[in-house]
């Protein structure tokens, strides 16, 4: 099974942990962004944004770790709009609230998980992807 895992910098060491553990279990990393440095130009940041674009598409499963910012986003857009199976985590209920939720955290694909992150680990080893 190969994954790919979008976030923001801020959870960076939750990404690595996930990253981890699913590896461990024989799972494939499709592209690991948290090895990058930030982009100090547009040449660069074209290059990661295309290593990034690859990696959701040649992953099985796509795993969004929130907060997550707008290039996590597009990420998500991605896997939806090629029908790979979302594994959305949040550490509270913000994502059910209809103030601030997007409508697209509740499709059919994505499964939202709610709780801690070994809670979203296993959800994604107990699922039928």
């Amino acid at each position: 099974m190969k994954f790919y895992i979008a976030s923001s910098f801020q959870n960076i060491e939750s990404v690595k942990y996930v990253s981890e553990v699913l590896k461990n279990k024989g799972y494939i990393h499709t592209y690991d962004w948290t090895k990058n440095e930030r982009a100090l130009s547009i040449e660069k940041l074209q290059a990661i944004g295309q290593e990034e674009k690859n990696g959701v598409m040649n992953a099985d499963i796509l795993v969004v770790l929130l907060p997550a910012g707008k290039g996590s986003h597009i990420e998500f857009g991605i896997a939806l709009g090629q029908g790979k199976k979302v594994f959305l985590y949040s550490p509270n209920h913000d994502v059910r609230d209809l103030e601030t939720t997007s409508t697209f955290y509740h499709l059919p694909d994505v499964e939202i998980v709610i709780g801690t992150i070994d809670e979203l680990i296993d959800v994604i080893f107990s699922s039928n992807v």
